[in-house]
């Protein structure tokens, strides 16, 4: 009697084991290889997995069968060394990595018969798409300065090499970057077979960079991969990554997992930016996975910034990586000049009788307005950049004080006016999404004076529309994106000249390549400057610079630079003295010293422990007691330093209390074997990652990047 094959398939639960069933060739029409995307029954339900293992052995003895077999290809050895890598390295269960990383569709097992006529009609629809012709997007070889020839020419010997190397291409905003890299990939896909992978940190990002790449790479087959694209769109994109037929890749965090069996390249654009670490599920760097990616397959990767992180600009300065270079603006225009408003100034105070119309209410500095007004007469567009949503951060009564708190969680509700959220004006909690119709009167006492506190992009709005009735405004933030028109539609109004004022959050900050900014404002600078994270200060800076690049861009030799305006209290800060000067450099030289004076990443390790209950206490005992059996294992040492467990800076949301407990070492490899200790340790008393005795839902992270 023949022996029985076993697969173990992996799904995505949070468990770390896998799970063995019965492989029957004859229903499966197949020999089982390790690769394969399959339907199992779990429980009282079916889930799809993938076989890690093929052996004729088990432990159990009843054993369910694979029940479906799906019509894709295997996923490749070099995609799952990413994924158990992944796992590994973010304490994260392999089903937990690899299922959430397939797009929706091909997790329907139901419709997996029916996927290749849609496949089909994705194919028919890409035929008719018009190809797109040359325009002022596409910078040819021959088009490039000095600096961007010089890196040029260094990027192409790596391809040469045929070798795993990292290289940093640093340059101020507006010098090139892109037209370096678009360029340098020419070379890598000149090979009709060879892949290339190109990761943004936003989905905004994409719709501008796409055309740019479409106009370079006319008759390659590119496919776009992010959570904007729907379902079906982005599971026909997903297979022909994975089939080899699209050869340039374009997406967000989420892509670097994407599997590529013909992968030459990688280029992680912006790579200084927060939004490439994942917040839920799996807490991945998209870029530390991307450069380990390339390490696994011996390929090249280039990481573009204006501001890198410190820690690729130290890994550059020591050698580690290759060090490039852009120092100048392409078309050799100055840098936007930078002006501190200091707000604590009373010559600095706006006051209705400054303008034509007395009446109107705005809190701009009368340095900023009078610049508007002279951008406005130059037929320039302005930028107002204000990191706050909504209408006004806080709703409050003037007779008792009272705050417009969620009664979720530890912060408070934001107004909303009407046609943001729905029809009417509500209170709208950020955190755990609690919407509210804002009351008539105050909740505490009865009071019908409610007043705004502070402001957001909405009140803001409103604001400069009554100071400059005649000036065409437009609002850029992601409820007027949500709305009928997307964020890219709103952007290309930027970009066509339909706009003189464009007010907004960081989204119209990062990346854009606007050709008619004049002059840009910042007016929140200092609600970022102080925080409880060390690295707020080096984001902040990174914002600022990234703002300030969108002004002045188009301007030639000899032209007049665009000017960007930042209202603060504090114009002394290091931060505002190194913008001044535009030295990224000094800057980062600057929070080195302080980092390393306090022993903080990179010049240590960090991981931290998240517990969630329903009451704090139960959260910081419950860290409180891995701290404890840490001590008694003996593993706190000089080198491993356990902080005592401390309420989340957002204390509680959506009715669940959060704590932390932070573990640092001067050793990577000692804050892992810690790590996984932990985890193995609660995982024995634990039901998935939730406690059976207290049920306290617990998670994991490596290289925290908000603490």
């Amino acid at each position: 009697m023949p022996l029985p094959i076993v697969v173990q398939v992996v799904v995505d639960k949070p468990l770390a084991q896998g799970f063995d069933y019965l492989w029957n060739k004859e229903v499966l029409g197949a020999d089982p290889e390790i690769g394969h995307i399959v339907e199992v029954p779990f429980g009282r339900s079916t889930l799809v997995g993938v076989v890690i293992k093929v052996s004729t052995h088990s432990d159990f003895d009843k054993l369910k069968g694979i029940t479906k077999l799906s019509p894709l290809p295997l996923l490749d050895p070099a995609t799952l060394r990413l994924m158990n890598f992944a796992s590994q390295y973010y304490i994260h269960g392999l089903g937990e990595t690899i299922i959430p990383a397939i797009p929706q569709m091909w997790k329907k097992p139901a419709d997996w018969e029916k996927i290749p006529a849609k496949l089909m009609l994705g194919e028919t629809k890409k035929k008719k798409k018009e190809e797109p012709k040359l325009s002022e997007g596409y910078i040819s070889e021959a088009q490039l300065n000095e600096a961007q020839e010089l890196a040029l020419k260094d990027l192409r010997a790596n391809v040469i090499a045929q070798e795993f190397k990292v290289a940093l291409l640093q340059g101020q905003t507006g010098s090139g970057k892109t037209a370096v890299f678009l360029n340098w990939l020419k070379t890598i896909l000149q090979n009709d077979n060879s892949q290339a992978l190109i990761l943004v940190p936003e989905i905004n990002l994409t719709p501008q960079l796409e055309r740019r790449v479409r106009v370079y790479f006319p008759d390659k087959k590119m496919v776009v991969l992010h959570s904007g694209v729907s379902e079906k769109k982005r599971g026909i994109a997903w297979y022909e990554a994975l089939t080899g037929k699209a050869q340039i890749i374009l997406g967000t965090r989420l892509a670097v997992l994407t599997p590529l069996p013909n992968l030459r390249a990688i280029v992680v654009d912006e790579e200084h930016d927060p939004s490439y670490k994942q917040q839920d599920g799996i807490r991945y760097s998209a870029r530390d996975l991307a450069v380990w990616r390339a390490h696994d397959l011996k390929v090249p990767i280039l990481l573009s910034s204006a501001t890198p992180s410190l820690e690729t600009w130290m890994a550059a300065k020591s050698g580690r990586y290759q060090y490039l270079r852009l120092d100048q603006r392409a078309q050799g225009a100055s840098l936007p000049k930078v002006h501190l408003i200091n707000t604590r100034d009373p010559q600095n105070q706006f006051s209705p009788g400054d303008i034509d119309r007395p009446t109107a209410k705005i809190s701009l500095s009368k340095p900023l307005v009078n610049a508007m007004n002279k951008n406005l007469q130059d037929k320039k567009q302005s930028l107002v950049l204000i990191n706050r949503r909504g209408y006004a951060p806080v709703l409050s009564c003037s007779a008792c004080s009272w705050l417009s708190k969620c009664q979720q969680c530890s912060s408070y509700m934001v107004m909303h006016k009407a046609g943001a959220l729905g029809r009417k004006p509500v209170l709208s909690c950020h955190h755990c999404g609690l919407v509210k119709p804002i009351p008539s009167h105050c909740p505490d006492c009865g009071n019908a004076d409610l007043k705004t506190l502070g402001q957001g992009t909405q009140k803001l709005e409103d604001a400069i529309e009554e100071v400059w009735p005649k000036a065409r405004v437009l609002r850029v933030d992601t409820d007027s994106s949500r709305k009928s028109k997307g964020a890219e539609e709103l952007f290309q109004e930027i970009h066509d000249g339909n706009v003189d004022i464009v007010v907004g959050t960081q989204m119209i900050a990062k990346g854009h390549d606007y050709q008619n900014i004049g002059m840009v404002a910042v007016l929140d600078a200092d609600s970022r400057l102080f925080s409880q994270d060390f690295r707020a200060a080096e984001r902040l800076f990174a914002q600022l610079v990234q703002v300030a690049g969108r002004a002045g861009r188009a301007n030639k030799d000899g032209e007049q630079s665009g000017d960007i305006y930042i209202e603060t209290q504090f114009p002394e800060a290091a931060v505002f003295q190194y913008l001044l000067r535009h030295d990224v450099d000094g800057f980062l030289s600057h929070i080195a010293s302080e980092r390393d004076e306090a022993k903080l990443p990179p010049f240590s390790y960090q991981g931290l422990v998240h517990a969630e209950a329903k009451s704090l206490d139960k959260a910081i005992g419950f860290l409180s007691s891995i701290k404890a059996r840490l001590r008694d294992q003996g593993l706190i040492t000089q080198g491993l330093r356990v902080y005592d467990p401390v309420p989340k800076s957002i204390m509680r949301v959506a009715g669940n209390e959060r704590a932390q407990l932070v573990i640092e070492s001067d050793d990577r490899r000692q804050l892992q074997d810690v790590l996984e200790a932990i985890d193995r340790d609660l995982r024995d008393s634990s039901q998935g990652r939730i406690s059976k005795l207290e049920r306290i839902r617990w998670l994991i992270e490596r290289d925290p990047i908000s603490i």
